[in-house]
């Protein structure tokens, strides 16, 4: 086995342990009584994504390495090519090809998963299954292609990536900071929308975590994690993944920093979960940057996107949308500064040339404008799906289930109260 499969593969298992790791980030923050409904929606995401991507995702994304083109959507119907790949089994390019597989998956499902922070203590376990899958299909499938569609001879071909706008640069993100967070933050808004306020917890008195060590495992697994979600994207070479593990450590450690000195202002103290988020917002911020930036300006990234978002969280209570575990106000918000940020103070070696390391905008313009296509076509997608499940199988738990506890209703208890 190659040394760089062998890499990619440890990556793409750290890659989908941030999704139970993701499920005790969300599932300390609820309730103790929906604790275990909110870490179902990540586990139950692993397995409806998971199928899918077998059955068509994948081909969708990057085909079976000899599809090309530049479709907006991949063919559902074409195939691993299984017969061909078993046959050379004893070739690179075939491992490496269901490497890049496992990874992409990976990516899929968190991207799913992070929504359901939005619907916490009031989402149905089967009506979030199936948004899951349609969600999958129709925004996470596609916008991963728009960004990293690859043909048979390993160029990009996704038309976001490339000069769609007619500005001479298509848009850089290394590892999602738009397909995958400010996508989940656009669809989070839309559910959080269509199912409305939760009946009790939506207020800043009501919404305190249940369980702070669980948030700070939660948040302490995905920091891990993420050095596999930034490491393991596929064209680095060895001194830009070393420059990409760096920045995945100060940029969450300056956003954590970021965070709790807001907090500290507004609140009059900082909190552990404040802490966690800002981890988590630093990030989220750096993920699409972390290739693009020196070490220094992902440390200024981190304290900005920190603070940032330490305020953005707030928006919710002012604009009236139940946002529970706060995905709008960190993913999407975090994700486009991150992406941002690489038109204003990517490194010109590495971009080309932003706006102020190589006095060009157009690679800024290129940021803003995939952001926004992403944003607006995650959110008027998951919008119509979400209400079509709400007006017929009905998404949200009942009002009595809801105040008792849904865990109860729906699954099990998280805790035994003997």
């Amino acid at each position: 086995m190659s040394v760089e499969l062998s890499w990619q593969l440890l990556c793409a298992a750290l890659v989908l342990f941030m999704t139970p790791g993701l499920a005790f980030f969300y599932g300390g923050l609820v309730k103790s009584k929906s604790v275990v409904s909110m870490m179902m929606l990540s586990f139950g995401s692993i397995a409806v994504v998971a199928i899918l991507y077998v059955l068509y995702g994948g081909t969708g994304i990057a085909g079976n390495g000899t599809s090309g083109g530049s479709k907006l959507f991949g063919n559902p119907f074409e195939d691993f090519a299984m017969t061909d790949l078993v046959k050379s089994a004893g070739s690179g390019d075939a491992s490496n090809l269901f490497g890049a597989h496992a990874f992409l998956v990976a990516f899929c499902i968190i991207t799913v998963a992070l929504v359901s922070g939005a619907v916490a203590d009031r989402a149905r376990f089967w009506p979030w299954m199936l948004f899951a899958a349609l969600f999958a299909t129709f925004v996470v499938f596609p916008t991963f292609r728009w960004i990293w569609g690859i043909d048979a001879d390993g160029n990009f071909y996704g038309w976001l990536a490339n000069d769609v706008w007619g500005l001479g640069q298509g848009a850089l993100d290394w590892a999602g900071g738009t397909v995958i967070h400010q996508s989940a933050g656009a669809a989070a808004l839309a559910l959080a929308l269509v199912l409305g306020k939760r009946k009790v917890g939506f207020s800043k008195e009501e919404s305190a975590a249940h369980n702070v060590p669980l948030v700070l495992i939660g948040a302490a697994i995905l920091w891990f994690g993420w050095y596999g979600f930034n490491t393991g994207v596929f064209g680095a070479d060895e001194g830009q993944t070393s420059l990409i593990f760096l920045n995945t450590l100060v940029a969450p450690a300056a956003a954590l920093l970021g965070w709790i000195v807001v907090e500290k202002f507004k609140e009059g103290k900082s909190t552990a979960v404040g802490a966690a988020s800002g981890v988590v917002t630093g990030l989220v911020a750096i993920t699409p940057a972390c290739a693009f930036v020196t070490p220094l300006w992902a440390l200024i990234l981190g304290l900005v996107s920190g603070a940032i978002c330490a305020f953005s969280i707030e928006l919710k209570f002012k604009l009236g949308f139940d946002d529970s575990l706060d995905v709008v106000g960190i993913h999407l918000v975090a994700g486009f500064v991150g992406c941002v940020w690489i038109g204003l103070f990517g490194s010109e070696t590495l971009t080309g040339g932003s706006l102020f390391f190589g006095g060009a905008g157009k690679l800024l313009a290129a940021q803003i404008l995939s952001s926004l296509t992403v944003i607006v076509f995650s959110f008027v997608v998951s919008y119509i799906f979400a209400t079509v499940i709400e007006k017929t199988i009905g998404f949200r738990a009942k009002e009595e289930d809801e105040i008792a506890g849904i865990d109860l209703v729906l699954h099990e208890p998280g805790y035994d109260t003997v």
